[in-house]
């Protein structure tokens, strides 16, 4: 068949082959003009036609503004008009032409968005034609080939995107490229979708005491493929990490691993969207085809082809930062990529799976969010457990290139537990190699940060320096700071932090009283603190470089206003309450000690841990090594505090506070005011070996939690016997009991008050307990009826429990009977030996073990009288029963 673009060369008027059309029509052409004006190429001079088509189209109060030179000047206009919309038609029919020829070639060039929509329109009339002259499979031949163009140019795009990777701002952080500098972060399957509490940093911590190998992992690139023994596909994921421990960068590494070509090519488009720059669509009406058209310009030729025949993979990344409803149980339900509504409508119907049903989705959060997710549109939940030892090690000798350097690194981190523990975190990392790099670097001189306090004052004022020499070329071994700007980001830190915000808009920062214009000033003065990044379509997001750099600005910031009372009145003073407190501190000699307290109460208050780190830092800070490094911005810099009103109070408030978090954190704080006699009194009792015969304090039990939860010991065996054997013991030790796999508490006197504590634990999203061995404790019927409220619960994982001699009776056996058919898939092992069951509770375990559902394969209950009448009354073996 010849196409327009075959005619020979001086045959312009290609049309004059078609019949005139019998009415004249007005074409739209995407344009207010093109809607009064149709356009007819049939005439040799194109003005006839053109002229009674206008005539016809316009109307008549638009016609009589027209002078004759006016409609001259149209005349000429829409000549060259026509011409150029001529050739543009010729040239995109031949370019289809050739990519219907079996040795075609893709050749892409640079192209307006213009001139995309215009080559969308052209394809359309193409398709449209092409079909009405009843050569369909031509038409679909053609729409295939320009999915590969799409395709590619995609990819193209997307490499060019990820193929680097910047640490710090991405406008004047240093780049480098991904695979160069990416070690891959430790992935695990599993997780129970609820939400976690604990503030972040504690969540890390609990992670470093849990052996590597208890988890199942994952290849980032493998995260929709089934594991063995799993068969069913796997359409959505959902990823939770905490900040900065690596989901971003595993979403680049698996976009660019796809885009060159090497891993998941059966996927066939991935359309990454961040929520931080979907939140500003928020009030926009929009389908799902305007949405991807919005942020992936090169793919406006495509259009979703039949149900299933494309593969195509949705990552919407950073869910804890989307400020949608996302009302999934109210939200109108679509079908059609094409339909208007609302994003926030819009986004609910993709991950539900009413919109395009076949496509993968790829959802990251930070735990706390992750739950905003219903569990049924969830086929696998993952974590990003960060780095794991080994990895901590390679980042570190990829990132300096100086080996002996790199080791000296090494080496200091390993020397404090805190921070070795944070290197769990890829952002922290690169904080340390940033400090540490610097000060070891330059002949090892200088003090060596060894609290978190330490190392983030060391990174503010390594930023402050850099930003000295870039913008002023200023030199001097002070850093030179900018008060102004120090309290504006603070004050923001501060008031977003109260909100839960990690991700800032423009609101955010006029509503702190930052010029939204100064910003980008700003986020140089703090280079690499304070972040504006411009999104894919030019919206400029805020953000600091990691929630914990937002934590230690705030807490400079409650200090600089505790000193700088003067700079802020009342009348202009936050409306945050604890702020308020600290500006009422005018005339108290004891102001510091105020602070302290106040801050150490509002910690207390929150139970989801959002200000621990913030008063570690602002405690931190109080110390005179932290005050001599800021001299210069704290006006008291280098005097010493004095600060043992605050550390009796947090010595008050650990023999107070029964939550081990909580209790925790404090101790933690203790650190970093350079206290540790609680900690230092529990060690020499467990040096001499003459712990279980001392009597402790409250607050030396909670010092015993902290060693032993903090300590590089492997917590995988829990022996109450090497403590003191109790039920008060237990129950002061029960938050290690949780990070265990095994607890012996066999022989410790404990009664029912132990079994309800054990029943909590057992209950816990979290437990990892798999063993638990109660034998020769009196807990009676009662201490099991305890017991079993954890059995039953369907968070319960335990596989093994003995319960030899416990004075367990007939009710005992019936609550275990009871418990286990309610969940009865994870205990193997159950030793009931030397208790008298009697007859029915005999049968009642007997009809339990014959349940398919059941997954016992060992039950042992035989060495008593009673229970070997029982045995022979129901036709069991004699002298003993075991399956």
């Amino acid at each position: 068949m010849e196409t327009p673009g075959d005619a020979p060369e001086g045959q312009r008027h290609v049309r004059q082959e078609r019949p005139p059309s019998p009415v004249p029509t007005c074409v739209s052409m995407k344009s207010d003009r093109s809607k009064e004006y149709g356009i007819n190429f049939q005439n040799e001079d194109g003005t006839n036609a053109s002229r009674s088509q206008m005539e016809e189209c316009k109307p008549d109060a638009v016609s009589d503004q027209f002078t004759q030179s006016q409609h001259g000047d149209l005349k000429h206009i829409f000549q060259v008009l026509e011409e150029k919309i001529i050739t543009f038609v010729k040239n995109e029919l031949k370019r289809f032409k050739g990519m219907l020829s079996p040795d075609y070639q893709e050749n892409f060039e640079s192209e307006e968005e213009d001139e995309s929509d215009a080559r969308e329109g052209a394809l359309k009339m193409a398709l449209h034609f092409l079909r009405n002259m009843e050569l369909k499979d031509l038409a679909d031949k053609l729409q295939e080939k320009m999915y590969g163009v799409c395709q590619t140019e995609l990819k193209r795009n997307l490499k060019n995107k990820y193929q680097s990777v910047f640490e710090g701002i991405s406008k004047q952080g240093s780049s480098a490229l991904l695979e160069k500098i990416y070690t891959e972060v430790f992935i695990t399957e599993g997780g129970s979708g609820k939400v976690n509490e604990e503030h972040e940093v504690r969540q890390i911590e609990a992670r470093s005491k849990r052996p590597d190998g208890q988890e199942t992992s994952i290849r980032c690139s493998d995260i929709f493929k089934p594991l063995p023994g799993q068969d069913k596909p796997i359409r959505s994921v959902v990823t939770k990490g905490v900040a900065g421990i690596g989901k971003t960068v595993s979403v680049q590494k698996f976009i660019l691993d796809w885009a060159k070509g090497k891993e998941n090519q059966n996927i066939h488009f991935i359309f990454p969207l961040l929520f931080r720059e979907l939140n500003l669509m928020r009030e926009k009406q929009l389908s799902l085809m305007d949405l991807l058209y919005h942020f992936f310009t090169e793919i406006k030729q495509f259009t979703f082809p039949s149900q299933g025949k494309y593969k195509v993979l949705f990552i919407f990344d950073g869910l804890d930062e989307c400020r949608l409803q996302l009302d999934f149980q109210n939200n109108e339900s679509l079908t059609d990529v094409t339909d208007v509504t609302s994003l926030d409508v819009l986004l609910t119907n993709v991950i539900k799976g009413n919109l395009l049903p076949s496509a993968l989705l790829w959802i990251t959060s930070r735990p706390a969010a992750a739950n905003q997710i219903p569990p049924e549109c969830v086929d696998r939940v993952t974590e990003v457990q960060g780095f794991n030892d080994p990895q901590k090690e390679e980042y570190f000798r990829k990132r300096i290139s100086d080996q002996n350097l790199a080791s000296k690194v090494i080496s200091h981190i390993k020397l404090s537990r805190s921070l070795y523990i944070m290197c769990h975190i890829p952002v922290f990392c690169w904080i340390a190699v940033t400090v540490l790099g610097g000060i070891l670097g330059s002949l090892g001189s200088g003090q060596i940060p060894k609290t978190l306090t330490e190392m983030y004052t060391y990174f503010l004022i390594f930023q402050t320096k850099q930003r000295s020499l870039k913008f002023e070329s200023v030199h001097d071994p002070a850093p030179q700071w900018n008060q102004e700007v120090i309290l504006g980001l603070g004050k923001l830190a501060y008031e977003q932090l109260e909100k839960g915000n990690l991700i800032f808009y423009e609101e955010d920062l006029k509503e702190s009283g930052i010029d939204v214009r100064e910003a980008a000033v700003r986020s140089g003065i703090c280079s690499q603190i304070f972040r504006e990044e411009t999104g894919l379509r030019q919206e400029n997001v805020y953000c600091f470089l990691h929630l914990s750099i937002q934590e230690y600005l705030a807490a400079l910031y409650a200090l600089l206003m505790e000193e700088r009372k003067d700079l802020i009145s009342p009348k202009q003073a936050l409306r945050k309450v604890f702020l308020k407190k600290i500006l009422k501190m005018r005339s108290m000699p004891k102001s510091m000690f105020i602070l302290h307290k106040s801050a150490v109460d509002k910690a207390l208050e929150h139970e989801d841990g959002r200000f621990d780190l913030f008063l570690r830092f602002l405690l931190g800070l109080s110390l005179e090594s932290n005050q001599t490094l800021l001299h210069g911005l704290l006006q008291r810099g280098g005097n010493n505090i004095d600060n043992e009103e605050t550390i009796s109070y947090i010595k008050e408030k650990i023999r107070e506070v029964p939550s081990s978090e909580r209790v925790i954190n404090l101790f933690h704080c203790l650190n970093e005011l350079n206290d540790h006699s609680l900690v230092e009194e529990v060690q020499s009792f467990l040096s001499a070996g003459t712990l279980s015969e001392a009597e402790l304090s409250p607050a030396q039990w909670s010092a015993l939690v902290f060693v032993l939860l903090t300590s590089e010991q492997n917590l995988d065996v829990f022996d109450l016997k090497k403590y003191i054997r109790s039920d008060e013991a237990f129950l002061r030790l029960q938050p290690v009991v949780e990070e265990s796999q095994k607890a012996q508490l066999n022989s410790c006197g404990l009664t029912e008050r132990s079994c309800t504590a054990l029943a909590c634990i057992l209950s816990k999203p979290s437990s990892k307990l798999k063993n638990v061995d109660l034998s020769e404790n009196s807990i009676g019927d009662i201490g099991v009826q305890e017991l079993c409220s954890g059995l039953k619960n369907p968070n319960c994982a335990l596989e093994t429990l003995r319960l030899s001699d416990c004075s367990i009776t007939e009710e005992g056996y019936a609550s275990l009977a009871s418990a286990l058919r309610l969940n009865p898939n994870h205990l193997r092992e159950l030793d009931l030996r030397g208790n008298d069951p009697g007859e029915s509770g005999v049968k009642l375990l007997l009809d339990l073990k014959e349940d398919p559902q059941c997954k016992l394969n060992n039950l042992r209950f035989l060495k008593g009288s009673a229970a070997e009448e029982a045995c022979a009354a129901v036709g069991s073996p004699i002298p003993s029963y075991t399956v």
